[in-house]
């Protein structure tokens, strides 16, 4: 995970630097239209991952095997379907309604070629990805993700040598990446699991089921990718691919926070459909508790030295900073923290199988965010009143799905709001004064942001441990270090 980390946060810093900002926007801006695409696929793959988690939790193999060459039968027919509209669509509207400069248009519609087809082979991975994640092999999903990392790396590092334009280029090296880590996934399935020898086999009434469940999510999908890559758009038309650069460094940020919260959830999100498979509520309440708190703790780490250093971060790390940068940095760290809280609920949700009135709710709820940003431009607001505006509607949203879940698996609203959102909240704001006070002492420099970090990490360890934590999650990481004191002596 932190390799990783590094690798992206370099990655972006050198794509910046190589391409400029203008190519950059253009890539993030076109990334952002491919991706509306996947409203569709992206709600079927849900739906897979959880089918195959929850016939692993009920220990069919059977059904297992036929949910697994089912699902990879329905991902190559979404991926066809996938590129046959993504080049009817999205040529369309590259080329008539999307402000890219004339002298570009041509490397665009690469890239808009090879993000379409890096997508559609992306989906075929889905199965085997969910399988991985499914029988919890954390560690063969942590080296094929350092694999991939490392040829986006070296695809950075080869632009400035090859003696083509640098954005079609870019674009050509990640579609040929994405076929290399298919591979990966499709070898290592075949070898570790039975279920993963896909036959022709077509389940109509799995389809269904199947179907049902991606139809309702679809409305959830459809508001979250409206919020994101459609706001993304809105950005582009109203202000122009430097907003759009800003906005995808400030993307960057968050997918390097989010990727330690994801691969925690990646441990516990299987735990939590397995528990309900079983008719292990109790269980699967305190993963959902443990889970939201833990994973919101983990986002602090990085959260409360990036709010306070970020200019410094940002200059060390690009040689350019694009104007708003700084700004919607710190807007998108808040609204992370805002959304990490409602991961595990999500979760338990999907292992229900029962979305149809959660999703209705939810989904219209939160589409009221793309909307009111777009309200907001028209009357003049600034770019980053659509940080503003995210983080205010799923803050809302959170309560949201509290009281539905409370219907839908019995989860008490006032265990969750005390032992998550109250002890979140106070472990947030507690760990924060000592870095603040220390970041105003000091002069911006190296040695301050070194300083904060340490200070940070200290004061967030020490909250978090007499603030946030229960009395027996307490005395189980205590018995954890005594075990781990113990056997390295006894060696």
């Amino acid at each position: 995970m932190i390799l990783i980390v590094l690798i992206n946060l370099y990655i972006s810093r050198a794509i910046l630097s190589t391409m400029g900002v203008s190519d950059f926007g253009i890539y993030v801006v076109i990334g952002g239209l491919v991706m509306m695409f996947s409203i569709m696929s992206g709600s079927l793959s849900t739906a897979i991952s959880r089918f195959i988690t929850f016939e692993l939790g009920r220990k069919d193999i059977s059904q297992l095997k036929r949910v697994f060459s089912t699902s990879v039968i329905v991902q190559i027919l979404i991926s066809i379907l996938v590129v046959v509209v993504g080049e009817i669509v999205g040529i369309w509207f590259l080329n008539y309604k999307m402000n890219i400069p004339s002298d570009r248009m041509i490397a665009a519609n690469w890239v808009l070629q090879c993000s379409i087809f890096t997508f559609a082979i992306n989906l075929i991975n889905i199965p085997y990805n969910a399988v991985i994640i499914a029988h919890e092999h954390m560690s063969a999903y942590a080296y094929v993700s350092i694999f991939e990392i490392l040829l986006k790396l070296f695809s950075v590092l080869l632009l400035p040598i090859l003696p083509f334009d640098m954005l079609k280029s870019y674009a050509v090296l990640l579609l040929i990446s994405s076929v290399l880590i298919r591979f990966c996934y499709t070898i290592y399935c075949y070898k570790k699991f039975e279920e993963c020898r896909v036959k022709m086999i077509f389940d109509k009434q799995l389809v269904k089921e199947m179907g049902g469940f991606a139809g309702w999510n679809l409305i959830g999908n459809s508001a979250y990718l409206l919020n994101t890559q459609g706001v993304n758009l809105l950005s582009n038309i109203f202000f122009g691919v430097i907003v759009n650069a800003s906005r995808g460094i400030a993307t960057q940020v968050e997918h390097a926070i989010s990727m330690f919260v994801n691969n925690f959830s990646m441990a516990i999100n299987p735990q939590i459909t397995k528990s309900y498979a079983s008719g292990d509520f109790k269980r699967m309440h305190d993963l959902i508790c443990c889970g939201s708190k833990c994973s919101f703790f983990l986002t602090l780490f990085i959260a409360i030295p990036f709010l306070l250093e970020t200019e410094w971060i940002l200059k060390t790390w690009l040689d350019v900073v694009p104007n708003y940068a700084p700004t919607f940095v710190r807007l998108t760290i808040i609204a992370v923290l805002t959304t990490v809280l409602s991961n595990a609920l999500v979760t338990a949700m999907f292992a229900t199988g029962k979305i149809k009135k959660y999703q209705i709710i939810v989904g219209l709820t939160g589409s009221l965010v793309f909307p009111t940003t777009w309200l907001f431009f028209e009357l003049g607001y600034p770019a980053s009143s659509a940080y503003i505006i995210y983080a205010i509607g799923y803050f809302i949203l959170l309560f949201v799905r509290l009281y539905l879940m409370r219907e839908m698996i019995k989860l008490s609203i006032m265990r969750f709001t005390k032992d998550v959102i109250v002890k979140s909240i106070t472990v947030f704001t507690i760990a924060s004064i000592l870095p603040f006070f220390i970041h105003n002492l000091m002069e911006e420099s190296c040695l301050r942001t070194i300083v904060v970090s340490l200070i940070s990490s200290i004061s967030i360890f020490s909250t978090i441990y007499i603030i946030g934590l229960e009395k027996a999650e307490k005395r189980y990481i205590v018995d954890q270090i005594k075990y781990f004191i113990e056997n390295k002596f006894a060696r």
